[in-house]
């Protein structure tokens, strides 16, 4: 290695450095070249507030992420020499403002990746993409025609069904976890809701998610439990069926990511040792 290559690999750990892509991958934006795609859902008009900069997001982490392109201590994997991964872009959404319409072409995009076999890593966005995403995989070819089972870490449980809308928005951040249920994409008798806590405007706010088949796992069931019992609630529920992980921010605690839409303060949220203890419980799934 010459002094030459030094230089660059030490300016490739550094994340102002260089063109962004996320964790330095290459980008390509053909799924058939990746085992894994990342992409960016630069979208935001789903969360139905004026909080809407969400569609930031993809961009701010490219611009930090190449400080992560790291291996894998905990588990001694370097998987950067794995698999093919590789930075697939951004959705297109040329009709943001349009949240019904960019549900649509999100689904359209997934689906190009879904017939590919290229395994997605998304980056939103607000939490109506998940919606769109698992429109184009749940009974799709990746999932082998089953439906998709949720692992879904979020401070709010988004499944309304008795509210047509979330100020104008149908397909909204507030509803994908109901109409992935009812359209037949998410299996919920094999899905699991952790860390859901909040101020909450009913004593009923867990019906909605209970009616439709979820297993929920409030953060005070999780203090009371421990991670360990979660985790073989997470292990028994999902078993080895095909599994989406959707993560939403707020499920953190305000100290650690207060810069999230729908903020929950005065009930403690996860810390990020505690969330990646319980994501590692994954491992060797159908992801």
């Amino acid at each position: 290695m010459t002094e030459l290559d030094d230089q660059q690999r030490l300016m490739n750990g550094i994340y102002w450095y260089g063109i962004p892509t996320l964790f330095r991958c290459e980008h390509d934006e053909d799924p058939a070249n990746a085992d894994i795609g990342l992409v960016g859902v630069p979208h935001s008009t789903g969360n139905g507030t004026t909080q809407r900069d969400q569609h930031l997001g993809p961009r701010a982490v490219r611009n930090v992420s190449a400080i992560g392109r790291r291996v894998h201590n905990h588990f001694g994997i370097d998987p950067w020499e794995m698999a093919r991964v590789r930075d697939l872009g951004d959705v297109p959404l040329s009709e943001g403002n349009n949240n019904e319409r960019s549900i649509e072409m999100i689904t359209e995009y997934y689906a190009r990746l879904d017939a590919a076999g290229c395994r997605p890593v998304s980056i939103g966005g607000d939490h109506s993409i998940t919606g769109g995403i698992l429109q184009a995989l749940g009974g799709g070819n990746l999932t082998g025609g089953e439906k998709a089972c949720l692992l879904h870490f979020d401070a709010h449980t988004d499944a309304f069904h008795n509210i047509p809308h979330f100020m104008g928005a149908v397909k909204s951040a507030a509803h994908w976890a109901s109409y992935l249920v009812t359209e037949g994409h998410v299996d919920p008798q094999h899905s699991v809701q952790v860390g859901i806590r909040g101020n909450t405007r009913s004593l009923e706010w867990l019906d909605p998610s209970y009616d439709l088949g979820y297993t929920v796992i409030k953060k005070t069931d999780y203090d009371s439990m421990g991670a360990e019992q979660v985790m073989e609630v997470i292990d028994e529920t999902i078993g080895d069926r095909p599994l989406y992980i959707t993560f939403d921010l707020d499920c953190l605690d305000p100290m650690v990511a207060p810069g999230v839409a729908n903020i929950e303060a005065g009930i403690e949220g996860f810390g990020i040792d505690q969330v990646m203890e319980l994501l590692r419980c994954v491992r060797g799934k159908n992801v």
